[in-house]
């Protein structure tokens, strides 16, 4: 499967939330389900990383699944703001690698 590039990813999301009449969710429940997704992810790290094993009963689901619960509702949000998640990425980089560029110890070459 190719790979696709975030804008190929927000037209994907818009193109499947625009076929439906209610649309996108306003930004406070987006923001809700954006919390229980991380909630389910949270949930499962600790399945896998933590102390909490899974009951018997409890379903099988996966940290990829979940990540991509997340990636979704998050896409969701940024299109129903008008807000590009390439540039935003583009963005929280630059101020990563200017304001924090010597706050970590660099691996030697």
């Amino acid at each position: 499967m190719p790979k696709k590039t975030m804008e190929q990813m927000q037209q994907e999301v818009d193109a499947y939330i625009s076929q439906f009449k209610e649309g996108y969710f306003s930004p406070l429940a987006m923001l809700a389900r954006m919390s229980e997704e991380v909630g389910e992810l949270s949930r499962e790290i600790n399945h896998y990383y933590g102390e909490k094993p899974k009951k018997t009963t409890e379903a099988e689901r996966t940290v990829e699944e979940e990540m991509g619960d997340i990636l979704f509702v998050l896409i969701c949000f940024a299109n129903s703001l008008n807000i590009d998640l390439q540039e935003a990425h583009d963005r929280v980089m630059n101020k990563f690698n200017t304001r924090d560029k010597d706050r970590w110890t660099k691996k030697e070459d």
